[in-house]
Order: structure tokens, then sequence, then C-alpha cells
């Protein structure tokens, strides 16, 4: 019985009435190779199969139907429009088949081609719609005109040609005209394929309401709405800013059971995030990703946007952990994205990574990228980095605008690169298509101003009026800055003067420089020439200065014109009008009233972290305050201490007090003259050998001094 056999013909019959019955052949049995080849052949009589319906393999009816986009919904209407042509040509061709894997589940979030469109076949009737539309498009934009040409229709209008015109016409007005004109005339039923494609018109013209009423309309007549007519609702929602209807028709698609496809989720994403809803971002997010959806890259940039503008770090860190989670390796606008994210949270040395993988990457940045990573370095005050990336923009020869030649201008100015900022405004005055501007002019102006070298500021000053640049605030108050310092009031009063001509408005900012100047001056002909100035630009602030000069103002009154003052100003203003009042007094020699600012300033918040206590330690810290302010806080600190010590209380191992250290090249000496004046106090402070700007002294040293200070003993308890 060992006979071989080439091929067996084998007919079997399985019942369909029994369910039970198991289907044979559907799984190779696993580690299982046929040692011979069969042939099996099921032989059915030409009657029977001719009179039946072909059997659909049980395998087939399992596998996921794939919903049709837009775009491949109009594809056949060329092709139906005609007969068919040459179809034995078509038919005898051999398509490339594609396997399906029956076992792979069916994903939840539709995946569709968008914008995927086949060139029409040639035929006449498609050349004919295709004229008659032009004529459409080419006629006046009102009603009577259209109606007067769609009387020429080539065609009785049916399904397909009036959906290929429908699909023609450009300005939203004439579609939705001519899409009204058919369901008015009744020519066949509208299904759900004329709203999609009206829809998609109205959205390119922003027409949201309309959009609405014609979905409310399918809800109406029971016309299905599909995956497509949501996404374009949802999308033009968000493009017209109506982020509560994008989420009210989210929800409502939601509760269909229809499952939003890639595009319809970005835009729904972007939605959430602009409404900062934070929380129904992440767990839409991970939602979508459970259910099949693979981000894009319109997704990360939307979730690195929404964190960067809230400064969260940790939320930008969650980004990028799921951009390598799902192997996406970020493009150039997500690089600029997590950048300019980085730079909001505060975290120049993660937006320095980032800049460099992008570098690393292949990619070449473009102007936004080196304007954010500029601006960066300049708050910063990275030097090394700064001129690193300078060097880098001029031997790869990367692109630049207007705006990263001001910026980069603006960050040589915060760190105080002198000659690179004077070459590339060199280079500036040199070009064709980026001459120096305003703010130019400005940055410039600050360089100069903050390194000391009036000449050359009012050398610049003067350049703009020959080439006619005008002058803006920040540019003024730079220059009034560098005037008061060197005691240049008549030049400081010529400049304020232009501005005024100039139709300037003067800032808080520039009211402050006033003041500051006020307090630098010595003789009473120069303090009121600087506050004939600042009584242009704030009359309410030098009459409070003549109060606070006056002995006679009880603290009542300077507390309450005080407080009319602040609320006056904006938040950022209010500390250095504070610090500059306080040097006033101080300049002045009016000591008790300085103090008494200090303690309005605590009392009104401008000063939170002024004092910090723990058990080892208590601190004074300075950073924020003016030097006269610093002197005037030590001298209340010291106070303090006193009475606590002649009281009998406790007392800490260690006190210090941080003055911190400028960063910028040319920032004012507030440790110096802080230092300074702690000798002269002859307070047991000394430089801390761990921190830069700081103070430290121990509680013995301080004891013994504050005892010096006080005429009877006291006893400390330890």
């Amino acid at each position: 019985m060992a006979a071989t056999f080439t091929a067996l013909d084998v007919h079997f019959a399985v019942s369909q009435s029994d369910p039970k019955r198991p289907f044979f052949f559907t799984k190779r049995l696993k580690h299982q190779k046929p040692s011979q080849r069969f042939r099996i052949s099921c032989k059915t009589s030409e009657s029977s199969s001719s009179s039946s319906k072909p059997q659909q393999n049980p395998l087939e009816e399992q596998l996921p139907k794939k919903t049709q986009s837009l775009s491949e919904q109009l594809q056949p209407l060329s092709i139906t429009t005609l007969p068919k042509k040459d179809q034995a040509d078509r038919l005898s061709s051999n398509p490339k088949s594609t396997w399906v894997n029956p076992s792979k589940p069916r994903r939840s979030v539709l995946s569709l081609q968008r914008q995927k469109r086949s060139p029409h076949a040639y035929n006449p009737q498609l050349r004919e719609l295709k004229l008659f539309a032009k004529k459409l498009n080419d006629c006046e934009n009102n009603e009577g005109a259209l109606l007067s040409v769609l009387e020429q229709f080539p065609h009785q209008p049916n399904r397909e040609n009036s959906l290929l015109i429908l699909n023609s016409l450009k300005p939203w007005q004439k579609a939705y005209l001519f899409f009204n004109w058919l369901k008015t005339n009744h020519f066949f039923p509208m299904e759900t394929i004329f709203y999609n494609v009206m829809m998609k018109c109205l959205r390119f013209g922003g027409q949201f309401e309309v959009i609405e009423e014609l979905a409310n309309e399918m809800v109406s007549n029971e016309i299905p709405l599909d995956n497509i007519t949501y996404s374009t609702i949802i999308s033009c929602a968000r493009r017209c800013y109506h982020f509560d209807k994008a989420v009210e028709w989210f929800e409502r698609m939601y509760r269909t059971g229809l499952m939003p496809d890639e595009v319809t989720y970005s835009a729904i994403l972007d939605v959430y995030a602009k409404l900062g809803k934070v929380e129904e971002v992440i767990s839409l997010y991970e939602r979508g990703v459970a259910s099949g959806w693979k981000p894009d890259m319109v997704t990360f940039s939307v979730l690195a946007k929404m964190f960067g503008v809230a400064g969260d770090y940790e939320g930008i860190k969650y980004v990028l952990q799921e951009m390598k989670s799902v192997k996406v390796r970020p493009n150039l606008v997500v690089y600029n994205t997590l950048i300019e994210a980085m730079g909001r949270a505060g975290k120049p040395g993660f937006a320095r990574n980032l800049f460099e993988d992008l570098v690393e990457s292949g990619l070449t940045p473009n102007e936004k990228t080196l304007t954010a990573i500029a601006k960066i370095y300049g708050k910063a005050r990275w030097e090394k980095d700064a001129l690193k990336l300078w060097e880098e923009m001029k031997s790869k020869n990367w692109p630049v605008d207007f705006i990263l030649y001001n910026t980069l201008l603006t960050m040589f100015a915060d760190i105080g690169l002198v000659e690179e900022a004077e070459q590339l405004f060199i280079d500036m005055k040199r070009s064709e298509n980026f001459k120096p501007d305003s703010w130019s002019y400005t940055a410039m102006l600050n360089i100069y101003a903050s390194g000391g070298n009036v000449d050359k500021a009012m050398e610049l000053f003067e350049e703009m009026f020959e080439v006619g640049v005008e002058l803006n605030v920040m540019g003024t108050t730079c220059l009034i800055q560098c005037l008061g310092k060197t005691q240049r009031i008549e030049e400081l009063v010529r400049v304020f003067t232009v501005s005024i001509q100039q139709e300037i408005e003067p800032d808080d900012r520039l009211c402050g420089c006033l003041l500051s100047v006020v307090s630098l001056c010595d003789n009473r002909e120069d303090i009121d020439k600087v506050l004939a100035c600042l009584h242009q630009a704030n009359p309410r602030l030098v009459e409070f200065v003549e109060l606070i000069k006056d002995e006679k103002s009880s603290l009542n009154t300077v507390k309450e014109e005080f407080r009319r003052v602040l609320s006056d100003t904006k938040d950022d203003a209010r500390r250095p009008f504070c610090n500059c009042l306080i040097d006033i007094c101080r300049s002045k020699n009016l000591h008790e009233r300085a103090h008494d600012l200090l303690y309005l300033g605590t009392l009104y918040g401008l000063y939170p972290r002024l004092h910090n206590r723990t058990a080892d330690e208590w601190s004074l810290n300075v950073r924020t305050l003016s030097v006269g302010a610093a002197k005037t806080a030590l001298e209340e600190w010291m106070g303090t201490l006193a009475k606590i010590v002649k009281r009998g209380e406790a007392l800490p191992e260690l006190f210090s007090a941080q003055t911190g250290t400028g960063t910028h090249k040319f920032a004012q000496g507030l440790s110096n003259s802080f230092g300074s004046h702690l000798k002269e106090l002859g307070a047991p402070f000394k430089n801390s050998e761990d921190k830069v700007g700081c103070f430290v002294a121990t509680r013995e040293d301080l004891l013994l001094w504050l005892q010096s200070k006080i005429p009877s003993s006291c006893t400390v308890i330890s």
C-alpha cells in the first residue's frame, strides 16, 4: 500500500445544515510539513454554478471593511458617467494581489487616505461637464446669474454628474447655491456624500455656522453623518476658533459609536489644548493610542506647544518620551516647538540639547529655530554658547531673516558682546534686505548704555536722525539711563524732549529710569530738570516724591498716596518704583522715610522673599533690591535681630545675606556695594566660600557684635 500519487481528486460535500461540523484545512498545524504535495479540486456542474451565487469564503466575511474617504467616494464618478469602455482589456489585466491577515484585529481608528485622487479617464461627457463647471465658476456670484447658466445644463442632472459639478465649484457661495438648487428640484435623493462635499467647500470659506445648519438638517432628514462629516465639522470649528462647538460635535460623534480618524484626533487635541484642558488632552491622546491610532508630527507639536505655553517641563518630557516610544523622530516643526517650549519652561540646557540633536540629525535649522535658541541663550547670559551659535551660522551659511538679525543683536546686548554686535550691525548696514530699523538701533543703544559708553550711544542717537530711523520708548530709556549715570543732564533733557516730540508715550520703565536719575543727582537744579521731565510722564509720581521729602508727612498719608501710585503702575514696575523711591530718600539723608517705604513695600507684597528662616539658618535675600533698598533692608534686619537678642530668644547657628551676582557683563555691583556697607557697620559678615554673592556670619560672632550695640547685657538661649 505504498503507492504514490502525483495528484488526487477529492469529491466530498460538507453539510451546511450542521453548524458544528468543522471546516477543514483552514490552519496549518505547527511544526508539521507535508511530505507530499496534493492537488485538491472540487468539481461542480455548470448549471449549478450559473444558477447559484458564488460561495464566499468564511474568512473573507471576517475581514474589516475599509471606510472610504471623500476623494475615494468621488473617484468612480468619471467611470460611471458614461458606459464602460475597454472593459475586456481591464478584466484581462492581472492586478497585484494583497494578502490580509484574518487573525489581525480590526483597528478601531480609521486610517483614511485623504486627498488621494486618481486621474479621470478621458471621455467626452466628462470634458463637457468640466467646461460647464468652468462656465459656472466664471459667471457672476449671484443667484440670478447662476440660475441662468444652470438652464444650459448639458444633461439631465443625476447623482454622478451633479456631484462632479458640485466638487468643481470653487467659491463656496456658488457651490451653496448649486447645492440648494439640487435640493429644491428633487432630481434625486440627497445622500451623505453631497453634504460632505458641500461642507468641505464651506470649510475652505470659514463658514462654520452654515456647516452646522447642514449638519442639523441631515439629522432632521435622517441622513446619516459619517466619519468624514464629523471630521469636517470639527476641523472647521477649530479653524474658526469655535472651540466649544468643536468639543460639542466631537462628543456627539463619540456617542454615535463612530471612531475618530487621524485628522479628527489631531484637530480635537489642538482644541482641548487651546482651551487649557490638559487632563482631557492626555486622556484623549492615551485613549487614541490604546485603540491603535499612531500620533503624527502635528499631534506632538500640539502637545509640546500646550506644555510649553504653560511652562510645564514635566509635560514636555512626557512628549519626548511618547515620541520615543512610538519611534517617531521629530521634524523641524516639532523641534522648533520643543525648543520654544523649553525656553518658556526656563530650561535653557534642555533647549540647547534639543538644538544640538536637531543639527546632528541632519536637519538644517531655519530662521525660527535660530531665533528661538538665540533668545534662550541671551536670556540665560550664555556667552560661550552664543558665540558658538554665531560662528556656526556664519560657517554653515544658515538662513537668516530680519527678525533673526535683531534677535542676535539683542542677544549680544543681553550678554555684553560689544565687538560681535558692532560687526553684525555693520553687516546689516551693508546688506540690501536687512537694513537696521528702530529695534536694531535700540539693541545697540542698550549695549553702549549698559557699558557706559555715552559718546557712542549719542553718536548712534544722532545717526538715527540722519538715516530717518525713529526713536522708540526702549531706546529712550537706554539713553536716559546712560546719560543719568554720567550726570549729563542737559543731553538727557534733550533726548526726552525729542521722544515727546516724536509722540513716544512714556511707560512705567521710563518713569522708573527717571526716578533712578533723581536719586543720582547731586544739585537741586539737575533734580528739578529731571523732575520736570518726569512730571510730563507721570505727574502723580512727582507729587509723591515731594510728599515723602516733606518730613511733616505722616506715615498714614504716605501709605495712602503710595497705594494710589502703585494702583496706577503695572505689576512688574511696582518694586522698581519702590526701590528708586528708597534710593531717593537715602540720597537726601531721609533714612527714617526710607525705612517707612521698605515697610510699605513689604506690606503691599513687593518683597515676598526678603526673609527666610530655618532651624539652622536665618537669611536676608536682597537680590531684587537696589543698592539703597538693600542697605535699608540690612539695617532693618540688624535692628530686628538686636531686639531678639535683647529679649533673650534662641538664635540659629548661621546667618546669611544673599545679594546674588549679576550675570550681565556690565551688571551693577550690588554685591560690592553691600559688602562695603557691611564694613561701614562693622558687621561680622564675610564672603561665603561656597556661594558667590553671599555673606555669612556665625551666631557667636554676630551675637558679640549685637551685644556691643546694645547698652545693657543680655543672655542668649541656645
